[in-house]
Formats: structure tokens, C-alpha cells, sequence
């Protein structure tokens, strides 16, 4: 197959994009001409790689195969070229992918940590907005990454857990439902006053309802004190609230497992390190103390 990685990148832009306007901002190029070079990859392939109408693009079968070919292959060109640029520096680095907002208190017990460690280098933090660290972690911008199942996707990653918790109902103080000690989803679904924000998919695009869209926490959080919703996160988010949220425990909300991810081809011993000194940070007993911290409804 004669394709080029800048095809390639074009192709996954659009296709991970489903809009050609946005995939161009994103690459920093023109819409023209974007749209010239898909339609070459596709007379070059012999098949149509995207579904266009006036209103919407959609993968075929074949762009689907192509994307899914095409991620693995520019992330281990990011990669390795930055791993390249890494070996040739004096003193090594890891760059390290979460999501703004999210396992605070995790993070700085593991980066204290590590930092304490004989042999330990720099690390860089990569923050982001809903389910690029997956993105990052695949396209080699990062080295390590920690993912929230069932939300992300680990495939082709090496996985370890950290940490397992049950989830909160985030909403502001002056709810009725905020005095309450514990809430089941059913109670929740049924209040219309009561929208749950709406995170974006993996594609982009988000799920309908009332809820607003949002991409941040900290969006989110300012939405939710000035009364237009609500969302379920795990109890730890609780730890960075102000005194214009309250959070109740939801007893059936889906546990939540954070998880410390690196691609499987890995060979670096700094990432082997954090990983091992991550696995045994969160014992079983500190799991108990985050369930049990904070009072309901604070």
C-alpha cells in the first residue's frame, strides 16, 4: 500500500473527527485541501473510505479497518521518534497522560513518590479533556497514562489497578436531593430538574439528553453550582470541590477502576519503575479510607 504517514494523519484526523472543518483546524491546514488528499487516498486504495452527505461524514467498513490500522502504526512513529530525541538528551523523561481534574489526590501521592526514588527522571504531566489520554497514550505523545475503566479503552495497553471506588452524585448545595444520604439511579434518571451532563464519546460526538455537553470538570463544576445539572463521578472527586457542591453516594452507581496504562511494546525502565511504585501506593486500607472520607452530602 504507497500511502504516506502525513496521509495517514489526515485520514485519522477526519476520520476521529467526523468533520472535515474541525479535523483541518486540528491538523493546521486549510479545508481544501484536506479534502483533495482523502479523496486521492481513496482513488489510490480503490475504495471509499468515508460516507459524506451535507450534513454528516461516516467511516465505511474499509475507513474503519484503516483507522483502526492506521493509530497503532503513527503512534509507534510518535514514538519513536520522541523516544529517539529522549535517548540522544543527557537525562531521560516520562511523560505521564491524565485527565484534568480527575485522581488528585492519587496523583500527587504517586509523583511524591516516585520523586523520592533513587534513579527516578523528570516527569512531564500531559492534562486533557474526556478519553485523550487513550488517544495520547496510542499516538505516543505519552508514555504512561492513567485511564478510568469502564470508561476507556485498554486494548493493546499493559494494564495494572490502582485504585477501585464507588461513585457520588455531584450537585449543588441547594438541591433538595443534596441533604439526602444515599440515592439510587432510578431516583436520579426521574429528575427532570436534574439533568446529567453529557460526556463526549470517544469520537467526539455526545449522547442525547438534556444534560449539557461538556468536555472538562472544571466546566462541569461551575455548571453544576449554578444549578443547570449534575453528574455521577467516583467519591475521591470529592477532594476538589468548593462549598458550592455536594456530593451523595450513589449505592448502585457502576464502581470505577483507575488503572495505570503503557503501551505494550514498552522497553523503558523509568516507566517500569513508576508502574511498580504505583501498584503498591493504594492499599486495600487507603481504598477504605477514600470510600469513608467526607461527609454525604457536604
Amino acid at each position: 500500500m504507497d500511502v504516506d504517514t502525513r496521509e495517514l494523519r489526515y485520514f485519522v484526523a477526519v476520520a476521529e473527527e467526523l468533520h472535515f472543518g474541525r479535523a483541518a483546524d486540528r491538523l493546521g491546514i486549510a479545508q481544501p485541501p484536506l479534502s483533495r488528499a482523502i479523496s486521492r487516498l481513496e482513488q489510490r486504495l480503490g475504495v471509499a473510505l468515508l460516507e459524506r452527505t451535507s450534513r454528516r461524514v461516516a467511516l465505511t467498513g474499509a475507513g474503519a479497518a484503516l483507522l483502526a490500522e492506521s493509530r497503532p502504526i503513527l503512534g509507534a512513529l510518535a514514538a519513536a521518534e520522541r523516544r529517539t530525541r529522549q535517548a540522544a538528551a543527557e537525562q531521560p523523561r516520562i511523560t505521564l497522560s491524565v485527565k484534568a481534574g480527575t485522581t488528585g489526590e492519587l496523583l500527587a501521592k504517586l509523583l511524591d513518590a516516585y520523586a523520592g526514588e533513587p534513579g527516578s527522571v523528570p516527569v512531564d504531566l500531559l492534562l486533557g479533556d474526556a478519553h485523550q489520554q487513550e488517544a495520547r497514550l496510542r499516538g505516543g505523545e505519552a508514555d504512561v497514562a492513567l485511564l478510568h475503566l469502564p470508561f476507556d479503552a485498554t486494548a493493546g495497553f499493559e494494564v495494572e489497578p490502582l485504585l477501585t471506588e464507588g461513585q457520588v452524585l455531584v450537585l449543588p448545595t441547594s438541591h433538595p436531593l443534596a441533604r439526602r444520604t444515599r440515592l439510587h439511579m432510578s431516583e436520579i434518571d426521574a429528575r427532570t430538574d436534574l439533568p446529567l451532563a453529557r460526556w463526549p464519546r470517544v469520537d467526539g460526538t455526545y449522547p442525547d439528553g438534556p444534560g449539557v455537553e461538556i468536555r472538562n470538570l472544571t466546566q462541569l463544576y461551575q455548571l453544576i453550582a449554578l444549578g443547570r445539572g449534575a453528574v455521577v463521578l467516583p467519591e475521591s472527586c470529592r477532594s476538589d470541590f468548593t462549598h458550592d457542591l455536594a456530593t451523595v453516594p450513589v449505592v448502585d452507581g457502576q464502581p470505577v477502576t483507575t488503572v495505570i496504562a503503557w503501551p505494550s511494546m514498552s522497553r523503558s525502565r523509568p516507566v517500569a519503575d513508576l508502574v511498580r511504585l504505583a501498584t503498591g501506593l493504594w492499599p486495600q486500607s487507603d481504598q477504605d479510607a477514600v470510600r469513608s472520607r467526607g461527609v454525604p452530602g457536604r
